[in-house]
């Protein structure tokens, strides 16, 4: 029954950072064509908020929470994520942008054992000590560094900070309301930001772009919510890793975005000390 479990949940959280990974890569086209990614981010809200507002479910006495500074904070936190995101992918490459914000799983370990109390074991300290390593080959920190790798860390520890605060609730309230929660939530707060920025008119293919990244994004957010449910945010932290390896296809298929050797060295070492870390997390829910 663990295993089996554990098998669901694995593909679900894959599937949902493959999806994340799609709509992050529309946006980096919808920036690459010129599109604020201010912008980007606001569409990405709203469209996805107008779409899937009917299918939530949400009632009448849910309203409140809409003024729950936990679930303020929580959609708080998706929305810096989101933006900073799509401002590095405007510059650097989808696959490095990933590596860096994969400080993720480690602020999302870290607050995890201080704040919710889940166990924190010292081999998964080591293997998130050492994909640290692996961030630290990608972004390259010093004189080399880029401002767009500066918003990855970023996003990443907004990411981070976001799963944990998903655990943190996803006990009080449902997957679809958490969802459009932030939906809303975000795109309220990001329309003052983006009001300068949006375009007279859209084409088909902008459209279509606008779309994709909204609701590739938001799937991806509520099988997360829904994964959160019964599994502890240090167990799912690790598999967020699998976004690198999506991120890095489709770098190199849609935009021919190869990593140069240290950072295909560092993105190597990240993906295998995710999988290490998900093989102990495995071992320790079969034993229990």
């Amino acid at each position: 029954m663990t295993s089996h479990l554990s098998l669901r949940i694995l593909a679900m959280v894959v599937f949902a950072m493959t999806l994340i990974v799609i709509g992050d890569a529309a946006g980096k086209v919808l920036t690459a064509q010129g599109y604020s990614p201010l912008f980007v981010a606001w569409s990405r809200f709203t469209v996805a908020a107008v779409v899937l507002l009917p299918f939530s479910g949400l009632t009448a006495a849910e309203l409140r929470g809409f003024l729950d500074w936990r679930i303020i904070l929580r959609a708080l936190l998706i929305t810096a994520g989101i933006s900073c995101i799509l401002t590095a992918l405007k510059t650097e490459p989808i696959a490095n942008v990933f590596g860096g914000f994969f400080v993720g799983p480690i602020v999302a370990f870290g607050l995890s054992s201080l704040l919710l109390k889940e166990r924190a074991d010292l081999g998964r300290m080591v293997l998130l000590l050492l994909s640290f390593a692996g961030v630290l080959l990608v972004v390259k920190p010093g004189f080399g560094m880029q401002i767009g790798m500066g918003f990855a860390l970023l996003a990443g520890c907004f990411h981070g900070s976001y799963l944990v605060a998903t655990r943190w609730l996803a006990g009080q309230y449902r997957p679809r309301f958490l969802l459009i929660s932030q939906l809303i939530i975000g795109a309220l707060v990001l329309l003052p930001f983006s009001l300068g920025s949006i375009p007279q008119s859209i084409d088909y293919a902008g459209t279509g772009l606008v779309l994709i990244s909204a609701l590739g994004s938001a799937a991806g957010n509520f099988l997360l919510a829904v994964a959160n449910r019964t599994t502890p945010a240090n167990v799912v932290a690790p598999l967020v890793y699998s976004q690198l390896l999506a991120a890095t296809l489709i770098g190199v298929v849609v935009f021919g975005d190869i990593p140069d050797a240290l950072a295909l060295v560092g993105l190597t070492v990240i993906v295998l000390s995710g999988l290490s870390s998900l093989w102990l997390a495995s071992r320790r829910l079969a034993q229990s």
